[in-house]
């Protein structure tokens, strides 16, 4: 029978790491809790460095995930710049590059993900910057208000979040995308379509199915991006945002299984029973999918899965698996993009509402079974498509298109047969 431990060493002090340390301690967790972060000071939220931060609306202290008073009377030991050189697995502890050393009854991994560098920049450039840290947001926050031509590459949420706050500040701003379309590995064709109609109209040029082939530059600052077609787009300012690559070299190096990030199982162990992996670094089963294995990068997830984690540490006979409908949004200059599930390519997809009044769903099927909800600036319908998804309930592809149809009905037809 599994003992509750002792000591809980947390590496990673973003969303996932600080939330499994409140959780721990809200499900009456009594032991030692340590907080490794790799970055000086609180620990804060990530989301609105490409929203409201950006725009000015969001101080640096708003940010912060909680107090410095919160964690001590939380009695969770927060070690800030703490960066993790080894994790020694049969002695069951981890060591600091400071030399320090922390030993661990359990040990929950969220160290997160570092962005994808660009093949196309073989070295540093003034002008040339990426978005993660807040630090990064300060920079980019700053070069905004002395920049008029701004590039963004890569059309996924975060590139476009920050190219619509570039454009409501009055810069010229062009995306570059490799692929087709916008948030292409995220969303269906038919929502990518009324994205792109409302970027558009909001000033922002692309290039499609487009490379970047490297820069051109003045006095060691960036001046232009070349493309592989040969073209030039002249740029103040250039943010690289294609994605994100998980940080799980640690794992690599101790021995567990990584594969797209830390390998768990449906109570997100790794192979290492005294091994946890959570947010974005995990590469989890799947429930609602027949357990493919999935790795999503997602606040929501991220508090989910460190919430369910600290339940599991705690309540050490329940045997439930990890079981949640994965969300994601985007706000981005008075769109709102909210999706339920994950859909796959194939998917087939059904309207409800019409893309042209801007508020609009399209639901994803496989054969007839509902995989996932996106929603265009249509908040009800990502609630109800959270609730059925969660219980496996799936409208028919004729009641999903009208949109009279109360989904509420299928909750009780759920209940009472």
């Amino acid at each position: 029978m599994s003992t509750i431990p002792r000591s809980i060493v947390i590496v990673g002090a973003g969303q996932a790491g600080v939330q499994a340390a409140s959780a721990l301690r809200t499900e009456g967790y009594d032991g030692a809790i340590y907080l490794l972060g790799d970055e000086p000071g609180l620990p804060y939220q990530r989301p609105p460095l490409s929203k409201s931060y950006l725009s000015g609306n969001v101080a640096d202290d708003e940010l912060h995930l909680e107090t410095s008073e919160w964690f001590d009377e939380q009695r969770i030991e927060r070690l800030p710049d703490a960066h993790v050189e080894a994790i020694e697995r049969r002695l069951k502890r981890v060591k600091l590059s400071s030399g320090k050393m922390l030993d661990y009854d359990h040990l929950i991994l969220a160290t997160g993900a570092r962005n994808r560098p660009l093949p196309a920049l073989s070295e540093p450039m003034h002008g040339v910057i990426s978005l993660r840290t807040v630090a990064d947001a300060a920079a980019l926050t700053s070069k905004l208000r002395d920049s008029r031509r701004v590039v963004v590459i890569g059309a996924g949420f975060l590139g476009l979040e920050v190219a619509s706050v570039a454009i409501a500040q009055g810069c010229d701003v062009h995306v570059v995308e490799s692929v087709d379309r916008v948030m292409q590995r995220a969303i269906s064709a038919e929502m990518s379509e009324a994205c792109l109609r409302h970027y558009r109209a909001s000033g922002l040029k692309f290039s499609f199915s487009a490379r970047v082939d490297g820069f051109c530059s003045e006095n060691g600052h960036v001046s232009a991006v070349k493309l592989a077609d040969g073209s030039l787009l002249e740029a103040d300012l250039v943010l690289v945002a294609i994605g994100v690559v998980p940080n799980s070299e640690l794992g690599l190096a101790c021995g567990l299984e990584i594969f797209n990030g830390f390998i768990v199982d449906g109570q997100l162990r790794t192979a290492d029973s005294a091994i946890s992996a959570i947010g974005d670094c995990a590469a989890f089963p799947y429930a609602f999918d027949g357990g493919d294995r999935l790795r999503l990068e997602s606040v929501q997830n991220a508090l989910d899965q460190a919430s369910y984690v600290a339940r599991r540490i705690v309540r050490a006979a329940d045997g439930s698996r990890y079981d949640q409908v994965p969300v994601f949004w985007s706000d981005q200059g008075g769109m709102r993009l909210q999706i339920a599930g994950v859909a796959r390519r194939l998917d087939a997809n059904v309207l409800r509402g019409d893309p042209a009044t801007g508020a609009f769903s399209v639901f994803r099927y496989r054969q007839d079974r509902l995989t996932a909800v996106e929603s265009f600036n249509r908040p009800a319908d990502h609630m109800a498509a959270r609730r059925m998804l969660q219980r496996r309930i799936s409208p028919s592809r004729t009641q999903a298109a009208d949109i009279t149809f109360d989904f509420k009905s299928l909750h009780t037809v759920a209940v009472t047969t």
